[in-house]
Parts: structure tokens; sequence; C-alpha cells
């Protein structure tokens, strides 16, 4: 009984040892990449990365996936001051972004297609495969909108 015991605990051991674990609190951070998807038409529209920085989160424009008929270049023509005609593949668009409960708040996000800055929040949900980006504005209570980005796993090169 004794040897069986033992050999039951010596396999529990190794395999929850040796069996490759998910990072669950990596999963759940908003650090990475994330597949933008439009709340209208539901496509995805672009890849961005987001990443942190003196402890504060900030995101850039890693890729577009452009509809026919629109440019596969766009530029920021309808931004304000240092954004203003810059492309938006490369665009640092979200940014100031800091962590409180699990959520992600206080950030602004520059919305390339009218060129507005708008308050915004993140907070990743089902596991850490989708983000929900709450831009917003502030008048006596929050007035915005959701989007719901997805989890991007690009191929490792390494």
């Amino acid at each position: 009984m004794k040897k069986t015991l033992l050999f039951v605990f010596l396999l529990l051991f190794l395999i929850l040892n040796c069996y490759p674990k998910a990072d669950i609190t990596n999963d759940m951070s908003p650090l990475g990449y994330w597949k933008t998807v439009d709340d209208k038409t539901k496509k995805v529209k672009s890849l961005v990365k987001i990443w942190q920085e003196n402890g504060k989160l900030k995101g850039r424009v890693e890729e577009v996936y452009p509809q026919p008929g629109e440019d596969p270049d766009p530029i920021c023509d309808k931004c304000p001051g240092e954004f203003k005609d810059k492309r938006v593949v490369g665009l640092e668009f979200m940014w100031g972004f800091f962590e409180e409960d699990g959520n992600w708040i206080k950030g602004k996000i520059l919305d390339p297609e009218n060129g507005k800055v708008y308050n915004c929040q993140l907070e990743v949900t089902d596991n850490g495969q989708k983000l929900d980006v709450f831009g917003y504005i502030k008048v006596i209570f929050k007035i915005g909108r959701t989007q719901t980005w997805l989890r991007h796993h690009p191929l490792k090169t390494e």
C-alpha cells in the first residue's frame, strides 16, 4: 500500500512539474498582439501591439487589413497635433493606461479614422483571449462604446 501511494505521489509530482504549463497570469495581461475588430462590421481591421513602458501601457498599429476600396497604407490626415499626416501603420495610438484592480484605466486612445482622442479603459476577458476596449467621453457619466479585440499569437521565429 505504501509503495502504491509513493508511486502515485511521484507520478503526480512528475506530471505537474514536467508538463508544460499555461502561464495564466500572462494570458490575463493586455500585453501582446491583438486583432482589432470593428464593432459595426465585425471585420478584423488591424493588428496592434500593446506593451508596458514606465508602468503604463502603450499601443501601436503593426498592420492594417483594408477592405476592398480602402487605402492599403492609410495616413492619419484628420488627426491632431503630432499625429497629423502620420502613417497609421507604426502609429502609437494608445497611451497612459495604468492598472487598478486588474483593469487598465485612465488611458487615451486615438481613432485614426476620425482623428479624435478618447478616454479609454481596457479589460481582459475570456481567459485572456479577448480585450474589451472602452473608448469614452466623460460629461457627468461615461458615454462611449466598446470594441472587443482578439488575442493574436504570432508564430515564434526563434
